[in-house]
């Protein structure tokens, strides 16, 4: 009998345990840092406490998040994200000049692998050897480990 007892508490315990890690890592589908190597651009997001500051540019507050270029202050920034499922969400988002805005899809492919594909709106422009380049209507990230990410 003490074994039966014994062998439901770990059981109920292992089910819990599964359960919460599971809620853990649907609920962290968007918050990341995101890389794309090839164009030398990032995104830092955190679509559920959007509590994410732009390096530098901190008088746009807290916001869902933002894309950015490596080595260079330029970014676009999310000024509304809505995550539809735990492996899509919805953003606007608008350059730092506030000239140019966008609606684009966030879809998580794997545990790894994002693809953000621009929508309605201006296309995503980034500096690149002097000149302004066009990203690629659908362009693939890499989560990567990075400390903080709210911040």
């Amino acid at each position: 009998m003490k074994h039966f007892l014994f062998l439901a508490v770990l059981v109920a315990v292992s089910i819990t345990s599964a359960a919460q890690s599971q809620d853990a890592d649907s609920s962290s589908s968007f918050r990341a840092y995101l890389e794309n190597k090839e164009f030398d651009v990032y995104m830092r997001i955190n679509f559920y406490d959007n509590d994410v500051l732009v390096p530098g540019q901190d008088y746009y507050g807290e916001v869902p998040g933002f894309l950015g270029k490596t080595n260079n202050p330029f970014c676009w920034i999310v000024v509304d994200a809505q995550v539809k499922s735990e492996k899509e969400a919805q953003l606007s988002l608008v350059n730092d000049y506030g000239s140019e805005d966008l609606v684009a899809t966030l879809v998580r492919q794997n545990d790894s692998t994002y693809v953000l594909r621009q929508g309605a709106g201006s296309a995503i422009k980034i500096p690149r050897d002097r000149k302004w380049f066009k990203l690629p209507k659908n362009i693939e990230f890499k989560r990567q480990v990075r400390p903080s990410l709210a911040h």
